[in-house]
């Protein structure tokens, strides 16, 4: 077997990121163009965007940005084929955009549901319909959803993301088996609680919170959107050819140890 060489495993590839105007979006962004393919970074807000792609292009990649709604079937389908139709090609998707806050489900409303299922489900679906039609046809491609631990073990204060990111992982798994025979991988990755902006805004926005998501994971700290992202650039690239269908969790452990803590201290 031929060892990858890992620095320039995407040279003359081209990968569209949603919510890659921050967080682990723009991490694995960075990582994308600094193996060498070329990275569009897409979501509503033009200031992030460009943002991203100045940082990228500084350090010597090459990035560009398409402002789009991921909750709009028909923008979304014509903001991929505008990459494509520019760019030539469409290897990767990383379904990143996310809609997030905290709320008890009694107390949860019909558009605080929709808003989240919206743009975390049915936009990425929304972008990997979108993406597939060119990938299925060129015979390849790879489709990488962000989602959460709390997917399969649940988590109180989270029941719309938690059935959105559900859904993905079914809908990934569905559109694995699918797709594989005609060279299109579909794969999850799920992070843990990461050092990032907007997560420690609408998640732990307070020390003691975050005390208390620190004290559940095992490895005793925060992940970084680097971290997040090598794993993600794993999962893109060829050395993951044979991958498909899967989850891979980079949490420090969290998940194997129960969801809810009290002062570091697991509830009974």
């Amino acid at each position: 077997m031929t060892v990858p060489d890992i620095r320039n495993e995407f040279a003359g590839r081209v990968a569209v990121v949603t919510g890659g105007g921050s967080g682990i979006g723009r991490a694995i962004a960075h990582r994308y163009g600094a193996a060498g393919g070329k990275v569009i970074v897409l979501g509503r807000r033009e200031e992030p965007l460009m943002e991203t792609v100045e940082q990228i292009a500084a350090a010597g990649g090459s990035a560009d940005f398409v402002t789009c709604d991921v909750r709009d079937a028909a923008l979304m389908a014509e903001a991929i084929d505008a990459v494509v139709d520019r760019e030539g090609r469409i290897d990767a998707l990383v379904n990143n955009a996310a809609g997030n806050f905290v709320s008890p489900g009694e107390n949860l409303s019909p558009n605080g549901w929709k808003a989240v299922i919206d743009i975390v489900l049915n936009g990425s679906f929304y972008a990997t319909h979108a993406a597939a039609q060119h990938m299925l046809a060129a015979g390849s491609g790879s489709i990488l959803n962000v989602i959460a631990t709390y997917a399969w073990h649940g988590h109180p204060g989270t029941v719309h993301s938690a059935a959105a990111k559900g859904g993905i992982v079914a809908m990934t798994r569905t559109l694995a088996v699918e797709w594989a025979a005609r060279g299109v991988r579909v794969n999850c990755i799920a992070p843990g609680p990461t050092e990032t902006e907007g997560a420690g805004r609408a998640l732990w926005g307070t020390a003691a919170a975050r005390a208390r998501v620190q004290g559940g994971v095992p490895a005793g700290r925060f992940a970084s959107p680097e971290e997040i992202a090598e794993s993600a650039s794993f999962l893109m690239s060829d050395r993951a050819d044979y991958i498909t269908g899967e989850v891979l969790v980079v949490d420090g452990g969290q998940w194997l140890g129960k969801s809810v803590y009290t002062d570091g201290k697991e509830n009974a």
